[in-house]
């Protein structure tokens, strides 16, 4: 049942710190705008970028791909398992336009890009959420209030602006996650800022190599003309009839035939002596690692082996996804349980990710073995309530 704000939530609601009109300075009643350009980010990273773009899909899908759980605490801190109720309705169906797991994945590929994902609830007559939508983040900005607090978001899409208010008490229609940011106090610091050099560099290997398949895999250089005194316009015309003849992939491998005194004189490095190769494959590592995606499953030759392909799927689950995901989940569970009557408690299953099996085996192998735990204190151990009788060794 849906059930108003009593007068204890507003105390979580209420800012109480004495730094934020520090904080909030000169910008009460005023938007402040994101620190950076997202979508010349997104274009170079996101659009250009092959690690990039499989680092960000490769997290956000996985996330998307963990079934959701709830439970309702009591006061004694007792849990007990919800199968069914509208929070996880609205999450395995959050609109008509899309099901959960796309919502999680553009949830989460924003936060990603950006360091921000925002989400934004429906409400029925009731004041119980009924839609979400994930909302580019390009097209927010923060309005902050009185102690620095935000007080409202204005969604910006062209010359059209929607302001949404924060109610003092319950639940904002709009949910803001952000990722940590050491120089900005309303919006966060995306792993695509600080892999920012690194994709340019990778990107700038991507074209140089194409620039230079498309002449032929020729560096750059100069034909010398030994005694020899070219107008402007032969010069010009000799220009043109290398181009023509000479450059491009579909002229390369073709033998040049000149009469007169000439030599050729190479003037750019070749791509041995740069090691193009290996500086890309290096930024490729750095990008990677910024986004808490092994190399080896970004597909960078050198490093992928069968034999730690395993591992480094368990590596990518323990240390980038869960985290994120654990993080998520808190945000969530916080927001939309506010709407709620009972302490419900929003959590994922892991016993559906496949790379985490073989751990899991080893773990319930372990609390099976051990003859010093009860019954239910081994069912209490892998995730299931307790049984009559089952207080025994």
């Amino acid at each position: 049942m849906v059930t108003f704000f009593k007068a204890l939530r507003k105390k979580y609601t209420t800012k109480t710190s004495r730094m934020a009109p520090l904080i909030m300075g000169s910008h009460k009643g005023n938007p402040i705008w994101t620190p950076r350009r997202y979508d010349a980010l997104a274009e170079e990273g996101y659009h250009k970028n092959v690690i990039v773009y499989r680092c960000v899909n490769l997290i956000a899908r996985a996330m998307g791909s963990v079934p959701w759980l709830l439970y309702e605490r009591d006061k004694e801190g007792n849990e007990r398992e919800i199968y069914q109720h509208p929070i996880l309705d609205l999450l395995h169906h959050p609109s008509l336009l899309q099901g959960g797991s796309a919502f999680i994945e553009d949830v989460v590929s924003y936060l990603l890009l950006s360091g921000n994902t925002y989400i934004e609830a429906v409400y029925n007559d009731l004041g119980a959420p009924i839609e979400l939508y994930a909302l580019r983040p390009d097209r927010m900005t923060v309005v902050p209030g009185d102690g620095g607090e935000i007080a409202a978001y204005e969604y910006r899409v062209g010359g059209n602006v929607k302001r949404v208010v924060v109610p003092s008490s319950g639940p904002s229609p709009i949910l803001h996650i952000k990722l940590f940011h050491p120089l900005h106090d309303y919006y966060g610091l995306s792993p695509l800022e600080a892999a920012a050099s690194s994709i340019d560099q990778h990107n700038q290997v991507g074209s140089h190599n194409l620039s230079l398949l498309q002449n032929g895999g020729r560096p750059t250089g100069a034909l010398m003309l030994k005694e020899q005194n070219l107008s402007p316009d032969q010069r010009e015309s000799l220009r043109e009839d290398l181009r023509r003849l000479y450059q491009g992939g579909e002229n390369a491998g073709k033998i040049m035939i000149l009469e007169g005194d000439f030599e050729w004189k190479e003037m750019g490095l070749s791509p041995k002596d740069l090691d193009f190769v290996e500086g890309k494959n290096i930024s490729a590592r750095e990008i990677a690692q910024a986004f808490g995606v092994p190399s080896i499953l970004v597909g960078i030759m050198g490093d992928a082996t069968y034999s730690n392909y395993k591992e480094a799927r368990l590596h990518l689950w323990e240390d980038t996804i869960l985290p994120l995901l654990e993080f998520m989940t808190v945000e969530l569970s916080t927001w939309l349980a506010q709407s709620f009557e009972g302490n419900l408690v929003l959590r994922y299953n892991t016993d559906e990710i496949p790379a985490l099996a073989e751990k899991r085996e080893q773990h319930w192998d372990k609390i099976m073995r051990a003859d010093f735990l009860t019954l239910n204190e081994k069912r209490q151990e892998v995730g299931y309530p307790p049984i009559e009788n089952g207080d025994r060794i």
